[in-house]
Order: C-alpha cells, then sequence, then structure tokens
C-alpha cells in the first residue's frame, strides 16, 4: 500500500504493520536504502490502497525514525 501525507505528497511504501508501527519498504523511491517506522497513530484514512497521514509528507519524513530491526521482523 502506498503512504501518503495530508497534502497527498508521497511518503512511502508499506512493508509492514505490527499493530503499533508501519515499516516503510527501504526500496521506495523516498526511503533512500533504508526502512523507516511511522506510528500508527499517524494515519488519518484508508482510501482504497492508499494510507493516508494526518501530517504532511513533509512532517512524516522529518518525524519518521530509521528502523534498527532486523530484516523482516517487524515485531523485534
Amino acid at each position: 500500500m502506498e503512504v501518503v501525507g495530508s497534502d497527498k505528497g508521497h511518503v512511502g511504501t508499506v512493508d509492514k504493520y505490527d499493530g503499533k508501527d508501519i515499516k516503510l519498504t527501504k526500496s521506495d523511491s523516498a526511503a533512500g536504502g533504508q526502512h523507516h517506522l511511522i506510528p500508527s497513530s499517524w494515519v488519518g484514512t484508508l482510501n482504497g490502497n492508499i494510507v493516508i497521514l494526518n501530517k504532511t509528507a513533509r512532517e512524516a519524513m522529518a518525524e519518521w525514525k530509521v528502523s534498527d530491526r532486523p530484516e523482516g521482523d517487524a515485531k523485534n
């Protein structure tokens, strides 16, 4: 699923979801080769296959966290 900001700007693509955080794919053009985590509390709405955040894309990318979790593990 694509993740966009409230301004419809592209933030990333969902890799994993663990109920607390959304882990974005590192292969996405916005990711810079790293997985990023955004809290599920940032999700405003879902529109089909698009996750729309309650922050702008710029705000989300300024506040996201780089994932230090092992590859493929969204829970550790």
